[in-house]
């Protein structure tokens, strides 16, 4: 197979330069799991007849995946990143598309596990490939593009599903098959279409942490958990609190997915403009503030339209997370980007294996409580953003390391 080092790659025609690769791969992904996400509780709330808990557990089979991350480092040793992420692609296609076949809760667990191999591992890699490909000065740009087609290719699946399921009176099967096989589809073009670029550093292949580094960790972390207090909670409110059906669900994730796209490339160039400090400062202050309100709403009584905008605000307040890529970027030995983008997806996935079953106990006695758990997570992470230098790099990641006499591994 033909292989292009990056520098060389600006003479390829504009369809087959690296970034070009990245755009496609980052609408493949969601395709198919967006598709498996908007059917999957009606799918196994009809079909295998699940209770909640049963979906807790389907939950935390999801995030194992994830938490298990760092073992793209051993895979990397003797598979290029690119051909991993695209074989990731294929195997979240794949088990897409087979979901219906599998209507049990050992199947169902089976496939999840699958699809979220295939997830989380494309979702490391490709961290790790955006911020080896896309040169520093243009990556908040480019990153907030991606935001914004991604959403438009989970907004055409998720747009597809409400206009065709009812009208062509669609089964299960049919649509996850569609929606997997459209993006082993896409996955397969990358791979025969594409030659394998080869950026100026090679990576290290063993799992490395380094003290300079410790900023980025905490702020992973803390990102995993309040993300996931989102995920499970929020949406869950809507529906045990203001009785919200499938359809009103619906809309509100499309409202989403609009916002995202039309705010993506903005969020990128405020990255640009006004640096990662001060965007990051501004997203976890935002969160804290939603946070509190949604705990408001438990203890004052505050009304539907207050949680609804609340919870598109809460989705575009993540979307600008990209700051976070691009201050790692920033500060990262380049040989670094690979495992460290590995241990972070790990770091970042600590919450979710742990938390919802802790906090689910808690929702039992005080949902308002748990929304004020999370605004204090956001306190936190914005005292830790100020630690954030407003031009960070290497030797200079945090606001103690001008008082260091050399730079810490």
């Amino acid at each position: 197979m033909q292989t292009v080092a990056l520098q060389d790659a600006r003479h390829l025609p504009l369809w087959r330069r690296p970034v070009t690769l990245l755009f496609l791969m980052a609408a493949a992904m969601p395709i198919a799991f967006s598709t498996w996400s908007a059917l999957l509780n009606n799918f196994v709330i009809e079909v295998a007849s699940f209770d909640g808990s049963d979906i807790g557990w389907l939950h935390t089979v999801r995030e194992i995946p994830g938490f298990l991350a760092i073992g793209v480092i051993a895979i990397i040793i003797f598979v290029r990143e690119q051909v991993l992420a695209i074989v990731s692609l294929v195997m979240l296609g794949v088990a897409t598309a087979v979901t219906a076949w599998f209507p049990s809760m050992g199947g169902i667990l089976m496939i999840t596990m699958l699809s979220s191999i295939g997830f989380h591992y494309y979702e490391t890699v490709n961290q790790s490939l955006q911020l080896q490909w896309i040169p520093k000065d243009r990556a908040p740009q480019v990153l907030g593009w991606m935001v914004a087609g991604s959403s438009a290719a989970a907004l055409l699946s998720y747009g597809l599903i409400v206009l065709t399921w009812d009208t062509f009176n669609l089964s299960y099967n049919t649509v996850y098959m569609i929606a997997g096989g459209v993006c082993v589809a896409i996955a397969l073009f990358c791979f025969f279409a594409y030659p394998q670029f080869e950026a100026p550093t090679p990576q290290v292949k063993k799992m490395i942490l380094r003290r300079r580094y410790w900023l980025y960790y905490l702020l992973q972390f803390m990102a995993g958990a309040r993300r996931q207090i989102f995920v499970v909670f929020a949406g869950f409110m809507m529906v045990e609190k203001f009785g919200f059906e499938v359809h009103e669900v619906t809309a509100l994730y499309l409202i989403n997915l609009v916002a995202n796209m039309v705010c993506g490339p903005f969020m990128g160039r405020a990255v640009h403009r006004f640096g990662e400090r001060a965007t990051l400062l501004f997203e976890y202050a935002g969160l804290a503030i939603v946070f509190l309100l949604y705990g408001g709403i438990y203890y004052f009584g505050w009304g539907v339209l207050l949680a609804a905008t609340l919870y598109v605000v809460d989705h575009l307040l993540f979307a600008l997370a990209l700051a976070l890529k691009t201050y790692f970027q920033k500060i990262a030995d380049p040989a670094d980007i690979a495992p460290t983008a590995a241990v972070a997806f790990t770091i970042n996935h600590i919450a979710a294996v742990f938390l919802p079953a802790g906090l689910g106990y808690l929702w039992l006695i005080s949902p308002g409580a748990v929304f004020f758990l999370a605004a204090g997570m956001a306190t936190c992470s914005f005292l830790l953003a100020l630690l954030i230098p407003r031009h960070p790099e290497p030797g200079h990641e945090t606001f103690f390391s001008r008082f260091s006499p050399a730079p810490a591994e």
